[in-house]
């Protein structure tokens, strides 16, 4: 994955419904609308052929079969929207309690045997920082041992397919303090050659949703925040060098929350995500997420769309298209 300067952002989006919780737990409604979903990717594209990312989930647990194939949990068939340009952001996430390295491994090797030919990015664990969350990766044994050997299996088997496109990286969230030293951790344990083998860090964040942020502070903080990140966690990690790309933004709408102010938050981050994208070499963004979880549930989950649970768009879907023609070049 290369810095933006010379093609542009490379955006992307979930296009699911379903969504974590805070609590373990996950937050539903409406079935997807296969067709629904499409329309709305056509539209947030722009033009056929223009890079852009379906970003689906698929897990590895201790009931996972030995042998594929392995559906996509969220959205289904994912592979179903990887057409006209657009590629798979395929998270395959570990959730082993038995902490089963060798079996992830080896779900690696299926999911790029099955999803190759649809997919451009393959982000190793799921915010594996994240602990005390079932939903999240970080809960579970040995995670770090996932990270380390799944990125080595995932791009040895990605070598010997001749899928020379395909990139492997691995995400956190935001971390401050103490926390900064995860990605430290990590790369102590991979030591130099787990480095050599990433294509990308991911960064899921979402300012102004769990710790509000007054409006006129909220571009200073952005990239306050992806300095720190570059500065404080990746630099001292050895990884430095290596593309960010912001794996899951977004802001729910809700009681307080309206359509209109998730509208200028999407304006805003993407804005200075696309300011500083050479400067501090960010290499993409993708929006969390496409549609409600469930519009009738006041829930701070279950309203992150850019369209309701029944696809009526939000103003911020038409920002977010906006931007996307912007600044894609």
């Amino acid at each position: 994955m290369t810095t933006t300067s010379g093609a542009g952002l490379l955006f992307g989006i979930y296009p699911g419904g379903v969504t974590g919780d805070d609590a373990g737990g996950l937050a539903g409604g409406p079935p997807d609308d296969p067709a629904r979903v499409t329309e709305a990717l056509n539209r947030l594209q722009g033009r056929p052929g223009h890079p852009f990312l379906v970003r689906a989930y698929v897990g590895f647990d201790d009931t996972t079969p030995p042998d594929g194939p392995h559906p996509t949990a969220t959205p289904a068939d994912a592979a179903q929207y990887a057409v006209e340009g657009r590629r798979l952001d395929l998270v395959a996430q570990y959730r082993s309690a038995a902490g089963n390295v060798a079996g992830y491994c080896a779900f690696l090797r299926q999911l790029i045997t099955q999803y190759g030919e649809f997919m451009d990015t393959l982000q190793v664990t799921e915010e594996p920082n994240v602990t005390g969350n079932p939903t999240l990766d970080g809960h579970y044994p040995r995670v770090l041992e996932a990270i380390v050997q799944g990125v080595a299996a995932a791009r040895s088997h990605a070598r010997e397919l001749g899928l020379t496109h395909l990139r492997v990286g691995f995400n956190t969230t935001v971390l401050f303090g103490p926390a900064t030293a995860f990605a430290t951790e990590l790369t102590t344990l991979g030591g130099p050659g787990f480095i050599t083998q990433l294509d990308y860090v991911g960064l899921d964040f979402f300012p102004d949703v769990f710790h509000p942020v007054p409006p006129a502070d909220l571009a200073s903080g952005i990239e306050g925040l992806l300095r720190h990140h570059r500065d404080a966690v990746l630099a001292p990690a050895g990884l430095g060098h290596l593309p960010l790309h912001l794996t899951e933004h977004g802001w729910p709408t809700g009681p307080d929350r309206t359509p209109d102010r998730q509208a200028e938050v999407v304006g805003t981050v993407v804005n200075t995500v696309a300011a500083h994208a050479e400067e501090l070499n960010l290499s993409g963004y993708t929006h969390f997420a496409l549609r409600d979880a469930d519009s009738a549930n006041p829930g701070l989950f279950h309203q992150f769309g850019l369209t309701t649970d029944d696809y009526t768009p939000k103003p911020a879907f038409e920002t977010l298209r906006a931007l996307v023609q912007q600044h894609v070049t």
